[in-house]
């Protein structure tokens, strides 16, 4: 297949393009590159620098199916510029989606979030559930969301809602959960818990990635689908890096009151099956900041990036 993957210089696309062009894939990979391009050079890769809110910039020519992970991440980086955050997660996602069925495209899978949910006290968080999206971010994905579903007729769109992603990218993230932990254990010794009881869903990033393979060879499988194997309140997530790095866990209030459990049943009924967990990702961050890799670096941080001007 020829495959269109925006954002594919981030967090998620820096693991994911390499897997798809190691299983015999054309790769269109375009992105801003704002924090920068970590995909190696390869001869079925064609890496493209540019903005996804000019539609006319994505060259769709003989693409069989898009990848739609470009957005802005996270609530903090979503709530700087809200303009920009909803130009960018929905009105380009509805000009792609245009010009996709204009172009004949035949897939579309789209990142979209778990926090779509927002604030939830049910036991388990199903696709069905009503959405209470609290951020700009989370407005925007299930802004997308819904205009994605309109063309279903039109191409096979299937939609992921990621539980908090997890592990090891070229690209690294250090503002998301389990990875802020571990580097603030491995970098100072003292973890910092906002709150603590909020409960958050978890999938390592060599699952998320494995799973839009998994959407893409396996079109049958259309629609919504949670993607989120353990739900675990922060406290749990700080005692965890705590076990594998020794360091002192400090508790204070917190003004973030998203919590909820997503329910991936669903997902599960297709065949696809996590590999790893919460520890593999722990464990795995460790290792490569003990073996140097892995660094404590400002470009990790989507909202330090952002609010130091390095995206303009």
């Amino acid at each position: 297949m020829h495959i269109l993957v925006t954002g594919a210089c981030g967090f998620k696309g820096s693991v994911l393009v390499p897997k798809l062009v190691e299983r015999g894939h054309r790769v269109r990979a375009f992105d801003i590159q704002w924090f920068g391009n970590f995909l190696r050079p390869h001869p079925a890769l064609d890496v493209v620098k540019g903005d996804v809110r000019d539609a006319a910039a994505i060259d769709l020519a003989d693409i069989d199916a898009i990848i739609h992970l470009s957005s802005v991440a996270n609530d903090p980086c979503g709530d700087l510029d809200p303009k920009l955050t909803w130009e960018i997660s929905c009105l380009a996602t509805m000009q792609l989606a245009d010009r996709a069925k204009r172009a004949g495209v035949r897939r579309f899978i789209y990142a979209s979030s778990g926090s779509v949910y927002g604030v939830s006290d049910a036991e388990q968080v199903t696709e069905d559930l009503e959405l209470f999206p609290l951020s700009e971010y989370n407005k925007t994905k299930m802004c997308a969301e819904r205009i994605l579903l309109s063309y279903k007729d039109d191409m096979v769109v299937q939609i992921v809602r990621p539980a908090t992603v997890c592990g090891y990218s070229p690209r690294m993230r250090l503002d998301v959960s389990v990875n802020m932990l571990a580097m603030q254990a491995l970098d100072r010794g003292e973890i910092t818990v906002f709150g603590g009881e909020q409960t958050r869903p978890n999938i390592h990033i060599d699952d998320i990635t494995d799973l839009y393979i998994f959407l893409l060879e396996h079109p049958q499988h259309a629609g919504v689908f949670n993607a989120g194997f353990e739900n675990l309140a922060i406290r749990e997530i700080a005692e965890k890096v705590a076990a594998a790095v020794p360091a002192e866990i400090k508790v204070t209030p917190s003004n973030d009151p998203r919590s909820y459990r997503i329910n991936s049943d669903r997902l599960l009924a297709t065949g696809f099956r996590p590999k790893k967990t919460v520890n593999d990702a722990i464990n795995e961050l460790v290792g490569l900041y003990r073996q140097g890799v892995l660094k404590n670096e400002d470009h990790f941080y989507n909202l330090r990036w952002m609010q130091a001007g390095k995206t303009s």
